[in-house]
């Protein structure tokens, strides 16, 4: 909200402390809920008291020297900014100085000095009252170093400071100069949390141990409004239903290990999980226990990050009893309400408006001319992205501000007319009912309008709502009408979202929604169509607490949907090849293995004059086939026919994949092969075709100069 801002120092030693102009949080009317929410009727106490669900611990990013512990650095995360990086850290106390890192070219010369900022709030509980410091964050300091050399790795530490014990000497690696040739790899992921998402960080590890340059999070990152779950009794609309002999999970799949915990005693069987809430009973807990858990990612590589719904405010919806309007309203434990009357103020002021998000992150919004964490961009390699902001600042947003509220009036609304995830704008409105009016949209066009696409052919784009799924909703539409004809209008290829969750693939898809058959090459292969169409992926499988989205009873995907799995959690790893050539990947959690894969295609420069002797044929693809026994669904779209201008050769090897997008000459033993517009897609044991440039024609090498794909 933009309208009273609570700013408290909390008492600590404090050099240089910025408040943030956003977010803003309104306080006309006063919070009457319990001084410290704790999500468990039978372990009230902040700290615990060793009844209840358990309270979890994680390694901070810095080991302390001492035990007489009075401060320490408890999470470090990179970010990428222009010509260098954002080193963030977090502290339960203030440094009493400004914060700084000793950095260098080398690990054993540190020899430079950066300097910076911090910034706090009045989180619920304070760090004052949590009796574990290597278990609470409260101050964040952000130290830049710019001017850096691109894809160059540098060295450095964070000095002790006011209690807090040095760091040992880390490194990070720029960002790859725009324009730069080479294949690059990042993993991609939505709706996190913790319950649910081992095998996810497993191989989220290994990731970056196999060279991924960034993590790029859509939002939904730690689930801490999930931290009362554990005190909802079980419901018949709900389909989570905790209870530690007989759960019950969507999707009717094997339940895992985890949920076999025995409930603890005095518990009753709830929406939540085994630590009740994803990570813990305490809103702002979950927060520091998932950012330690995921320091083993982001002081490794730069962590990208974007809001979400569940990063808005302390909840989304009531109990089946209303129960959290009896904790937040009335301050009654363990009770029940006559109906529910949650509002924007139902939350304490430290956990409404993003609040959270907008202080335990940094992302280069000021030096992209966006805004915050909330919306900005960056170049790597060949490729530009874009986050945007899909929970707020556009018409009709899924979360939205007062003036909504009011209809257009600029006041403060009265209590009731208040939602509870009200938040926002972020940026500047002329008319909150015109999408064309708000800061974002502007700032969005003049971000597409500056991509040279002879440095970064590449353009991806994400938020954490899905313009389009099987699974439809109303804020689909407000999506799309916010953001779809202005990407395709320039020519951004791939639009990623999680939100739902699961892994869902959808075809190549028009700005009415159509399939456009012709960018279709096969199941897994599609070309880019700048102008027309996007490819669109869901990846809301990385985990939480809230398990699998599932199709109704009966239901089947939507012809849009080329590949639907509502089994398996994990990630994507999204690789560029070069410059005409991309791929996307599912990575399950649970082995590594590889459950989808697309890979995209620009046209190559050779493309359009060749010709040959083959004719193109005709494609049939069959309808969607549904298999409701594993989760998941895969199936051709229509029938199609390739386009005219392109021929493409199959032949089957073991899984290995040499693209020729364009002219091209390669050798291998004694022999040149001249290659003009055309893609091999090997798949099984085969000999390799030649061509010869100078006349389109197709055939078979001698036998002695045989190429055989390795096994994988």
């Amino acid at each position: 909200m933009r309208s009273t801002t609570a700013a408290v120092a909390l008492g600590a030693l404090l050099a240089t402390v910025h408040a943030a102009p956003k977010p803003d949080v309104d306080e006309s009317y006063p919070y009457t809920g319990p001084a410290v929410p704790v999500g468990d009727w039978v372990d009230p106490d902040p700290n615990g008291n060793g009844k209840g669900f358990p309270r979890l611990v994680e390694a901070p990013a810095v080991t302390p020297s001492s035990d007489n512990l009075t401060n320490n650095v408890n999470v470090i995360a990179l970010s990428y900014v222009p010509q260098g990086i954002n080193i963030h850290y977090q502290t339960p106390f203030g440094l009493g100085e400004d914060p700084s890192v000793n950095w260098g070219s080398s690990a054993d010369s540190l020899g430079k000095k950066a300097t910076g900022y911090s910034h706090t709030y009045d989180r619920t509980p304070p760090c004052s009252m949590i009796s574990a410091v290597t278990q609470c964050s409260q101050f964040f300091h952000e130290v830049q170093i710019t001017g850096l050399h691109p894809s160059t790795t540098y060295y450095y530490q964070i000095p002790a400071a006011n209690g807090t014990t040095a760091s040992e000497v880390l490194s990070f690696t720029t960002a790859r100069e725009a324009g730069v040739d080479g294949e690059f790899t990042i993993a991609v992921l939505n709706d996190m949390g913790y319950t649910n998402a081992g095998g996810t960080f497993k191989q989220l590890v290994q990731a970056i141990d196999d060279g991924a340059a960034f993590a790029w999070h859509g939002g939904d990152i730690s689930y801490a409004d999930d931290w009362y779950s554990g005190i909802l009794p079980c419901e018949d609309d709900w389909p989570v239903c905790y209870n530690g002999t007989s759960t019950e999970l969507p999707g009717g799949f094997p339940i895992p290990a985890e949920y076999l915990v025995p409930l603890p005693e005095g518990e009753v069987a709830n929406q939540g999980g085994p630590q009740g809430g994803d990570m813990s009973v305490l809103y702002e807990s979950n927060w520091d226990l998932w950012q330690q858990w995921i320091n083993a990612l982001s002081t490794k590589i730069p962590y990208m990050v974007l809001p979400g719904n569940h990063e808005a405010s302390c909840g989304e919806f009531d109990g089946p009893n209303n129960e959290l309007t009896a904790y937040l309203v009335d301050d009654e434990a363990n009770s029940t309400a006559a109906k529910s009357t949650l509002t924007y103020y139902s939350c304490p002021p430290s956990q409404r408006n993003f609040t959270a998000y907008q202080h335990r992150f940094r992302m280069p919004g000021t030096e992209t001319g966006g805004v915050g964490n909330m919306w900005y961009s960056f170049d790597y390699g060949l490729a530009h992205f874009i986050a945007l902001d899909g929970e707020t600042d556009f018409a009709n947003s899924p979360e939205w501000p007062f003036i909504r509220d009011t209809k257009g009036k600029h006041q403060t609304p009265t209590e009731s007319e208040t939602f509870i995830t009200d938040s926002g704008p972020f940026g500047d409105i002329d008319n909150y009912t015109d999408t064309t009016t708000y800061q974002q949209y502007k700032w969005l066009v003049k971000d597409l309008a500056a991509i040279d696409r002879q440095k970064t052919p590449w353009v991806i784009a994400m938020t954490h709502r899905p313009m389009y799924s099987s699974q439809v909703s109303s804020y689909q539409a407000a999506v799309r009408a916010a953001f779809e004809e202005l990407l395709i209008e320039n020519g951004v290829d791939v639009y990623l979202s999680g939100h739902i969750h699961w892994y869902e693939r959808l075809w190549p898809l028009t700005g009415t929604g159509a399939i456009d058959t012709p960018s279709i090459i096969d199941n897994n292969t599609y070309y880019t169509n700048p102008g027309v169409s996007m490819t669109h992926i869901i990846n809301g499988m990385a985990g939480n607490i809230e398990s699998h989205s599932t199709l109704s009873t009966g239901q089947s995907p939507l012809n849009i949907t080329a590949v639907l799995d509502f089994q398996h959690y994990g990630f994507s790893k999204l690789k560029v090849i070069n410059s005409t050539a991309m791929s996307l990947s599912f990575v399950l959690g649970q082995d590594g293995s590889v459950g989808d894969e697309v890979t995209l295609l620009k046209k190559g420069s050779g493309s359009s004059s060749s010709t040959s002797t083959s004719s193109p044929t005709a494609c049939t693809a069959s309808s969607i086939a549904s298999s409701t026994a594993s989760g998941i669904t895969t199936g051709f779209a229509s029938t199609y026919t390739p386009p005219p201008y392109v021929t493409t050769t199959t032949e089957v090897v073991t899984a290995y994949t040499t693209y020729c997008p364009g002219n091209t000459v390669f050798t291998q033993g004694s022999s040149t092969y001249s290659v003009t517009g055309v893609r091999f897609h090997l798949m099984s044991s085969v000999s390799l075709v030649q061509i010869s440039s100078d006349t389109n024609n197709i055939t078979s090498p001698p036998p002695s100069q045989s190429l055989t794909a390795p096994a994988p």
